[in-house]
């Protein structure tokens, strides 16, 4: 095996509080990546991951100090360099992703600027040979048309798309060690399938070595050969990526194994309570949290100690044998939110939306307006009832929310709410109306005003829809928060002085706050670890069975709706290619973009997708025939592509909308992500 190209030794960063206490965020962190090898890093939001992986860079945050060990990288211990020698190792050596693609594109420069930039502080190149590089350099990220991106903005590309983008800046200095910081965070699962193929096509072509930071094991497991468990700062279980997934030895890493929803099962994932420790003191870390501890992890503090026979397998537990023979926790069950008896709270039929302008808005050189972003949705929810929508970016999930919401009038079609129309418009309803349906965001910060408190931001709903004085808005203001699992004393914090997960939690109670009868859910758990996803999820389910809340819930994680929802629909470019009950739709036949999805989905243990289930989406948006024809291999010239399919009713309820049989179909789809053998004359003959 070659020498390592970066080691961490006994590294510990901190910081010093206002009463100058010396805080640690890192204690004893040690690991080495060699040439080609890819190490996974996990942990909750809280954990340290951020600033090791600033560290692996030679950079700490504004009021950190290094308390103790090095990070040597190609031969140079990072911080022992100056900041002129560090600049000139950053760049021919190490190179990082960040995780918000979109942040680290400078949105007023085209994509070849952008590189050429890169490239002109990489080297003394010629401008063509950095013209023809920077097409290059697309080109190795699997960009279609290079030369076209090279024109165009951040702003005009997916956000797959801008990931890719991101990569290629950070390999145009060539480096020696790519460092990805979350980076299929927000993504739907075949962009995440195709990205996560990219990294390791790159390693294995380049031999680059890759440090992948996720909260997303899945992913983890798709991409790394060597995993890094990190709780409160401090590794707890390292060793071979399959190993520790497989058998893990230490209590915490058990726990977010429990906390993963999965396809094979629907139950509520198992959420781990309390919150990591800002630092551990004496003893164990997760004693507060763990089902194994003893009066001797309040006292010692474990070291992390190798397993037997095991191939590099290390875990930071005083009681190994125990947490290698207990049972895995069970999942919760949840019952089904809305009985046929109940009355149909929000019905949405031919339901067609569009960002485009009018017809008589058209600039001279738009012939005819594009395509509508949403074209013929109709579905119902009844109270009680969660109805997931589901699919790729770009397939008009969030647009249905948004007008729903009243953020944006429908083009055509009819929405009516408790049996009365609604108006599009959100001034147009009255305040009683606007009460009744409340969104929740995929990112809170975009419903927390930074600079109220959140005593501030519970009390403007109670105001403006009960009209409560300042001692009544307390009172309802700390039972809201009760309610999703925080306490009293978070009324006097500010939204920056919350995790994640945290202020996740106060954007429901905010929602709540109002009483609702339908919340809008956007991606609510798309950003947060898996630990504070479950007890999202677990805190979702108890507020509609004490509420009898309906949601309309929005996510690109298959698993996570398949736990939580009754009914679910599959949307493809703004069209339903299929819909039905949860358990249904994930079982066969599929419609075969379903079943595309569900062939993408990665979870720990499970095959990495087949080549099939990686296709990508067309140019343009077909305007008639089905919206999928251009990329389904089973497409049937003409018919596909010219007559839009027609609704095929399922024995279980489903309606799926194509020309294939549904016998044909089922047998497509019989080997659950597979994909069939059958020839396209063979179906044509079927149909």
């Amino acid at each position: 095996m070659s020498e390592p190209l970066l080691v961490v030794d006994r590294l510990g960063v901190g910081y010093r509080n206002r009463a100058g206490e010396r805080i640690s965020v890192l204690r004893d962190v040690g690991l080495s990546v060699s040439p080609g090898e890819s190490l996974g890093v996990v942990g909750e939001s809280g954990a340290g991951k951020s600033t090791l992986v600033t560290a692996f860079l030679g950079y700490l945050r504004g009021g950190s100090e290094l308390l103790d060990g090095q990070v040597v990288l190609d031969g140079h211990n990072l911080f022992s360099l100056d900041q002129k020698a560090l600049g000139r190792l950053r760049g021919a050596s190490v190179a990082q992703v960040p995780q918000d693609a979109p942040q680290s594109l400078t949105p007023t420069m085209r994509i070849g600027a952008l590189l050429d930039e890169a490239l002109t502080l990489s080297g003394n190149l010629s401008a063509a040979s950095r013209r023809q590089r920077a097409e290059a350099l697309l080109a190795s990220v699997a960009l279609p048309s290079p030369a076209t991106l090279l024109r165009r903005y951040p702003h005009e590309l997916s956000g797959g798309q801008q990931q890719r983008v991101a990569i290629a800046l950070a390999l145009a200095t060539d480096p020696d060690l790519l460092v990805f910081d979350e980076p299929t965070t927000g993504l739907d699962v075949t962009t995440q399938v195709s990205l996560l193929d990219l990294l390791n096509t790159l390693r294995r072509q380049t031999g680059k070595a890759m440090i992948i930071v996720s909260h997303d094991l899945g992913a983890i497991s798709a991409v790394s050969n060597r995993l890094l468990v990190m709780y409160a700062g401090e590794v707890v279980e390292s060793g071979p990526t399959a190993a520790v997934l497989a058998g893990p030895r230490h209590p915490y890493t058990r726990a977010l194994i429990a906390a993963l929803p999965t396809i094979a099962d629907p139950g509520i994932p198992q959420a781990t309570g309390g919150a990591a420790p800002s630092l551990s003191g004496g003893g164990c870390a997760f004693r507060a949290r763990c089902l194994f501890a003893t009066e001797l992890c309040t006292i010692a503090h474990p070291s992390l100690i190798p397993i037997a026979g095991t191939d590099g397998h290390a875990a930071r537990c005083h009681h190994l044998d125990r947490v290698d023979q207990a049972t895995p926790p069970a999942r919760r069950r949840r019952q089904a939110g809305a009985q046929p008896e109940e009355p149909v709270l929000l019905q949405v039929n031919h339901l067609s939306l569009s960002y485009a302008r009018p017809a008589s808005r058209l600039r001279p050189w738009e012939t005819t307006p594009p395509p509508a972003t949403v074209s013929g949705v109709s579905f119902a929810i009844r109270r009680g009832q969660t109805l997931a929508l589901v699919g790729e970016s770009g397939s008009g999930k969030s647009t249905i929310v948004r007008a729903i919401a009243g953020l944006l009038p429908p083009r055509h079609g009819a929405v009516a709410f408790a049996g009365q129309p609604l108006p599009g418009e959100s001034r147009a309803r009255p305040a009683d109306l606007k009460r009744r349906i409340q969104l929740i965001f995929q990112n809170p910060d975009a419903s927390l005003n930074p600079r109220q408190t959140i005593a501030e931001a519970l009390a403007l709903p109670l105001r403006l829809y009960f009209s409560l004085d300042d001692a009544a808005c307390r009172a309802r203001s700390i039972a809201l928060l009760e309610s999703v699992r925080l306490d009293e004393r978070y009324l006097t914090r500010y939204p920056l002085q919350l995790s994640g997960g945290e202020r996740q939690r106060v954007a429901i109670a905010r929602a709540f706050a109002a009483e609702p009868d339908l919340v809008l859910c956007d991606e609510v758990t798309s950003s947060l670890d898996v630990s504070v996803q479950a007890s999202v999820l677990d805190l979702l389910v108890d507020l509609q069975r004490d509420h009898g809340v309906s949601y309309l819930f929005v996510s690109h994680n298959l698993a996570v709706v398949r736990a939580l929802a009754d009914d679910v629909i599959v949307l493809y470019q703004g069209r339903v290619c299929e819909a039905g009950p949860v358990a249904a739709v994930f079982t066969p036949p599929h419609h075969p973009y379903t079943a595309a999805l569900l062939a993408a989905v990665i979870e720990p243990g499970r095959d990495f997708p087949a080549a099939g289930a990686r296709t990508v989406p067309g140019a343009t948006v077909p305007t008639h025939g089905c919206r999928f024809c251009q990329r389904c291999p089973h497409a049937i010239a003409r018919l596909c592509a010219e007559v839009d399919p027609p609704p095929q009713a399922t024995r279980d309820g489903r309606l799926i909308y194509c020309h294939l049989p549904l016998e044909t179909l089922e047998r497509l789809s019989s080997e659950l992500l597979g994909i069939s053998q059958v020839t396209n004359s063979e179906l044509e003959e079927q149909v």
